[in-house]
Parts: C-alpha cells; sequence; structure tokens
C-alpha cells in the first residue's frame, strides 16, 4: 500500500513539472525559436537618380531639447558580409563608417565609448556583448546610440511581445559559410530595458524597418528607413543606403540638414533635422519616426 502511494505521488509530481518545462521562457540574449521566417533584402539599385519631395510632417522644431549631461556611448553595426554571398550587400558597412565618422567628427563621441560592427565581426553575439557591457556603464544623464545596417525580416517569433508577426534586424554567427541569426523588435527590447538613462537614439536602415516602434519609450529617437511592411534601398549614386546617405552622409556630414542655427556656426543636424532631410529626400521608401523626446534632440 505504501508503494502505491509513493508511485501515485511520484507520478502527481511528474506531471505537475510537464507544464512548468513546457511554458519555459527562452533565454532573450541568445537567438529565439521562430517560425515562417522571411529574409527581406534591401534591394540594391544601379544609376537611378535622386528622389525628392517634402514631408508632410515635419518632425524638428526648432527649439532644442535637454543636452546630455554625461558620457557618450555608440554601437554602430553594418553587415554587407553576409554568411554565403547570395545575402551580401555593397553599402552597409560604407553606412556603419559613415555614422562613426559623424558622432567622431561631429557630435564628440569619444572612440573608445564606440563599438564599430563590420561585417563579419558584427555578429549576433558581439551585437548582444556590445550593448551589454553599454548597460553597465551608463548612467543618467548620457546619451547611447544604436545604428544598424543591414538585412530585416519578419516571422513568428518568441519575443515575449503581443504582435502576431515580429520584425527583426539580420545578423550572422560570425562565420563566412555560417547561419543567419535574427534579433527580433521585443528581444532587442529587452536588451535596451532598464537602462538608466532615457536619452537613446535608434537609427534602422533596414526592410521593415517600422517595426522597430517595440523599442519606443519616453526620451528616445527611434529613427526608421521604411515603413512597418517597406523596402530599403542602396544604390550607386549613393555609395551607401539611401537612408543612411540622406539622414548621416549628406544630412549630418555635409550639413544638408542643418536647417535651424542651434548653435551658431556650428553644423549640427539634430536628429529630428536629419530625418526631415531623409524622409524629404528617399524616393521608393517613406521613413518614419517615433520621437519620444522633448523637442529636437542635439547628439
Amino acid at each position: 500500500m505504501k508503494r502505491l502511494i509513493v508511485a501515485v505521488l511520484v507520478a502527481a509530481l511528474v506531471i505537475a513539472l510537464v507544464p512548468l518545462v513546457a511554458v519555459a521562457k527562452p533565454d532573450k540574449d541568445k537567438p529565439l525559436p521562430a517560425t515562417n521566417v522571411e529574409l527581406v533584402k534591401k534591394i540594391s539599385l544601379h544609376g537611378h537618380g535622386h528622389g525628392g519631395g517634402k514631408p508632410s510632417k515635419y518632425a524638428a522644431t526648432g527649439e532644442l531639447g535637454e543636452p546630455y549631461t554625461g558620457a557618450k556611448y555608440a554601437v554602430i553595426v553594418g553587415i554587407s558580409d553576409y554568411p554565403w554571398e547570395e545575402n551580401d550587400l555593397n553599402y552597409s558597412d560604407d553606412d556603419a563608417d559613415d555614422a562613426y565618422d559623424a558622432l567622431t567628427g561631429l557630435y564628440d563621441y569619444s572612440p573608445d565609448n564606440i563599438r564599430l560592427l563590420i561585417n563579419m565581426e558584427a555578429s549576433f553575439d558581439n551585437i548582444q556583448d556590445a550593448i551589454s557591457d553599454i548597460k553597465g556603464k551608463e548612467v543618467e544623464g548620457d546619451e547611447v546610440v544604436f545604428f544598424f545596417s543591414g538585412h530585416g525580416a519578419r516571422g513568428l517569433a518568441a519575443d515575449g511581445d503581443k504582435e502576431k508577426v515580429d520584425e527583426a534586424i539580420v545578423s550572422h554567427d560570425g562565420r563566412p559559410t555560417g547561419n543567419l541569426l535574427y534579433i527580433w523588435d521585443g528581444q532587442l527590447r529587452e536588451w535596451f530595458s532598464r537602462f538608466d538613462t532615457s536619452r537613446i537614439i535608434f537609427i534602422f536602415d533596414t526592410c521593415l524597418a517600422g517595426g522597430m516602434t517595440d523599442l519606443k519609450a519616453p526620451g528616445r529617437v527611434i529613427n526608421m528607413a521604411t515603413t512597418e511592411g517597406g523596402t530599403a534601398y542602396e544604390g550607386d549614386q549613393w555609395g551607401n543606403g539611401q537612408f543612411s546617405y540622406y539622414f548621416v552622409d549628406e544630412g549630418m556630414l555635409k550639413g544638408k540638414a542643418d536647417k535651424y542655427d542651434n548653435l551658431e556656426g556650428a553644423q549640427d543636424a539634430t536628429a529630428e533635422e536629419a530625418f526631415d532631410y531623409a524622409k524629404a529626400n528617399c524616393k521608393w521608401q517613406e521613413p518614419t519616426i517615433s520621437d519620444s523626446f522633448d523637442n529636437d534632440l542635439l547628439l
């Protein structure tokens, strides 16, 4: 009889534990399980002319918001060389180099505080480590930039958000003949959660970039090359991704986005001015912005 009771108790314990195992949450610091994943490749153009137009609504107000009061940190990622040649791009690494030049040359970012991850260095693990490293250093009043140029993707991912279809930025495992790895929007939101500073600027030059609004929070500016379902372009005429060219290269480095004289005599386009200039000039794609910063953010 005692043996029967013990057996029944053990069986009950096993049954009770099975649901716990089944609902175990995936580790968001690792690649997440996903189904119906579709890689949406940025389109490379050759010889097309420049775009043009005006936004129906401007992001820039002409009034500067609170300046940063601490240190500045950045993670800059550009992937042209993906595993296997069929996934390669031409200019995403150049986009990242230009973003680095803008931050260090115009906005007083120290190279010591920037993680520049290009091509095979821009693995899933290295991107996660770079964000985690800044998270361990930044404090309230600091400023953080996250820049990514490369492919986008969509699918059904276990990333913890309530979206039916998720968007991702596309990384890899660091091997030329390895695997593509996806950083999902809800996962990226988790990586940037519990930062002490609220002053964070995101720049995404990918297809489906508009899906990155999951990262929205007070004080953040999310600059996205496309709508949630849109396609991004790169081309010889820009030597960049189209969005990065107008946002960073012409908008910031060449000062063409500097509509308001924020600091007298300085080339000092704000994030909102750079976005407005990119939106006015991009053709075939529609940049979008999520701006939760009061007035204009000068990097």
